[in-house]
């Protein structure tokens, strides 16, 4: 099962300026109507595309959608691959807007 972040942390990381990874699922007209940065990589095009993510199978990788759903989806397929550090942004960007208001 992978380790959710809270929208408040993430939020509090991203203000300080951490260095994240964050992998954005949603669909690429998602991705340029809103995004807080990252790779964007559909759900639909992961399982596809898995070899050519940037990421060390150790690197903290945060997978972000709109309500955490394919992010979560997106998590346990990178889990199968031997990624060791994902995490899901719980309730997805919806959740991170509510805190930004």
């Amino acid at each position: 099962m992978p380790l959710p972040i809270s929208a408040i942390e993430l939020n509090s990381r991203l203000e300080k300026g951490d260095i994240i990874n964050l992998l954005d699922v949603r669909e690429v007209i998602e991705f340029s109507t809103y995004n807080i940065g990252g790779q964007n990589l559909p759900l639909s095009k992961l399982p596809g595309s898995i070899t050519q993510l940037d990421y060390n199978k150790t690197d903290e990788i945060i997978v972000i959608c709109k309500i955490g759903m394919r992010s979560e989806t997106a998590c346990k397929l990178l889990q199968e691959n031997g990624y060791q550090n994902v995490r899901n942004l719980a309730g997805g960007l919806i959740a991170l807007q509510k805190i930004k208001q």
